[in-house]
């Protein structure tokens, strides 16, 4: 269990670098690419908690989490680009 607490604070620790990137990136893109990075620690954080509690639903909220943040990068990709391909 104590590689489970290790990867939620290094998990937490790259959050809160992505929060400042995310805040201070002089582009749209790539304030685009840390709400992504954003979304999949905040995944990560639960499939860790997930197995730090042992709670089988945690994985089952993960994998619609993890779709959702993979249609919600095509979308913001889709509307950095306005629609060129």
């Amino acid at each position: 269990m104590i590689g489970v607490v290790i990867g939620i604070v290094l998990v937490g620790l790259a959050g809160v670098s992505t929060v400042y990137r995310m805040v201070t990136g002089p582009t749209d893109a790539e304030r685009a690419i840390a709400g992504d990075m954003l979304m999949f620690c905040v995944i990560a954080l639960l499939a860790l908690f997930g197995v730090l509690l042992d709670t089988p639903s945690a994985l089952e909220i993960v994998l619609i989490a993890a779709l959702l943040a993979f249609l919600s990068t095509i979308a913001l990709a889709r509307a950095l680009t306005r629609g060129r391909r």
